[in-house]
């Protein structure tokens, strides 16, 4: 497990991939539907990008133990 932990928030993300291609560690990758998906949460190192770039307020970083 890594430091920190990504949750994608389904219902609100419209699937712009922005944080697809923000991320500099490739946390996210898509799914068969073209979907994307937290593809590993333990490469997050925390710089939270993605949440600052995603329209909807789609993502969530949060530091294990807290």
């Amino acid at each position: 497990m890594g430091k920190f932990t990504v949750e994608l928030f389904r219902r609100f993300c419209k699937n712009c991939m922005l944080c697809l291609h923000i991320c500099p560690k490739s946390v996210f990758t898509t799914n068969e539907r073209a979907q994307v998906v937290v593809e590993d949460s333990s490469k997050c190192i925390g710089c939270k990008r993605c949440t600052e770039i995603c329209p909807d307020f789609a993502l969530e970083v949060s530091k294990n133990g807290d």
